[in-house]
């Protein structure tokens, strides 16, 4: 027997403003979430996306071929009612972010490594005025409270949309300043990746490639790249 999958059910697709909040209508009844919420939406630009994920739909609905949808349903459904956990977990990275562990060889490993971090931990220094400390292996460094209390109220400062967006492009790559860079335009969701994987490249250019490890790593920057564009819809 075979799985049931729902199938589309509707013939337009449009957006409508009310109540300073955009909503997609289909055969001009708002979209809803899966809990049956009404999916409200801060941006035109983020509605007009969304409705085109829908009007995409040909026969089967795939939530994974609407990764926007997905982003504004955990948005509503599971940001809004916990955000103050969201924001604090994904602050926590900045006590252990990957930028501040340092390998301690091979040279060109190490090079590789300060080449890429080090101009984000200066611009962390600089800009978000929260300066990490940086070592070389794998023994814990303490970061400055004042530091890591500067990070979470920047993580704390976002809405919802924008808190959904920031969660795949820090917990994806290990580091709280990369996401944190990202949303403020300083990379992109595919140089952050990058610069997530320097030492898996570096080992894979060294011993060879592995299929699934690749096939792991284009999949992870699918998603940042898709938080990125959900970051830029939602900002308008």
């Amino acid at each position: 027997m075979s799985e049931w999958k729902a199938r589309r059910f509707w013939a337009s697709v449009a957006i409508h403003k009310e109540e300073g909040a955009w909503a997609v209508l289909l055969d001009e009844r708002p979209l809803r979430t899966p809990g049956k919420q009404p999916l409200r939406l801060p941006t035109e630009a983020l509605a007009l996306a969304i409705a085109g994920e829908w009007q995409a739909v040909h026969e089967v609905i795939d939530p994974n071929r609407m990764p926007l949808t997905r982003a504004a349903n955990s948005a509503i459904e599971k940001v809004v009612p916990q955000f103050h956990e969201v924001a604090a977990m994904l602050g926590d990275y900045g006590g252990t972010d990957l930028l501040s562990y340092r390998a301690e060889a091979p040279e060109a490993l190490v090079r590789a490594q300060a080449a890429g971090w080090d101009p984000l931990i200066d611009w962390a220094a600089t800009e978000l005025r929260a300066p990490l400390r940086i070592t070389h292996g794998v023994i814990p460094v303490p970061q400055d409270p004042a530091v890591l209390l500067k990070l979470q109220a920047e993580v704390a400062a976002l809405d919802p949309f924008g808190l959904t967006a920031l969660h795949d492009l820090v917990t994806l790559p290990g580091s709280l300043i990369l996401g944190l860079a990202v949303i403020h335009g300083r990379i992109d969701a595919e140089t952050a990746h990058a610069l997530s994987r320097i030492d898996e490249e570096f080992q894979a250019q060294r011993w060879g490639r592995d299929t699934e490890a690749d096939e792991a790593a284009a999949a992870r920057l699918a998603a940042m790249r898709d938080s990125e564009r959900f970051w830029r819809l939602s900002r308008g």
